[in-house]
């Protein structure tokens, strides 16, 4: 395996990988219903407006490193919710199912050989492919920490093993 391949290969997996703290998946399962919209004390957001911020940002970088065309939602307010409460039952998965659609499609990119991870991509500012990639995974992160926390606040988060 090229030193190529071993890069798209790290690439595509830390976008979703579980190794050094929680993965996307397990910070949503079973995430109650009635405590998808609370915001407790200290804390700035509903866990709906975590991950339907994560949702459209990951969707934005997705797009924009895909499309020179691409338009970004307006800076702050098209990457939040309107509302810390989701605006229906559905919303929540489909949410959840368009974040790993937006990171499978990442993950297509990074792993398309014939994409260049460094080249600056066409009308950027120099943003590379490489660059985006790990936005998306230093972004998903962040906000999977906060989500976890925000969890643990609720006391929605699964007991520990003994």
């Amino acid at each position: 395996m090229t030193q190529d391949q071993q890069l798209r290969e790290q690439l595509a997996k830390i976008l979703d990988w579980g190794e050094a703290h929680v993965d996307f998946q397990t910070a949503v399962k079973d995430f109650p219903l009635d405590l998808r919209g609370e915001v407790p004390p200290g804390f700035s957001h509903s866990a709906w407006e975590l991950i339907e911020h994560l949702r459209i940002a990951v969707w934005d970088i997705v797009e924009f490193t895909r499309d020179p065309r691409h338009k970004s939602p307006p800076w702050p307010k098209g990457y939040w919710p309107p509302s810390p409460v989701p605006p229906q039952d559905e919303a929540w998965d489909q949410c959840i199912q368009s974040v790993l659609d937006s990171l499978e499609d990442m993950r297509a990119l990074v792993l398309d050989r014939s994409l260049s991870l460094l080249a600056p991509l066409p009308r950027s500012q120099g943003q590379t492919l490489l660059r985006e990639a790990l936005l998306v995974a230093d972004h998903k992160a962040y906000h999977l920490g906060q989500l976890v926390q925000l969890r643990k606040a609720l006391k929605a988060w699964p007991k520990e093993p003994a």
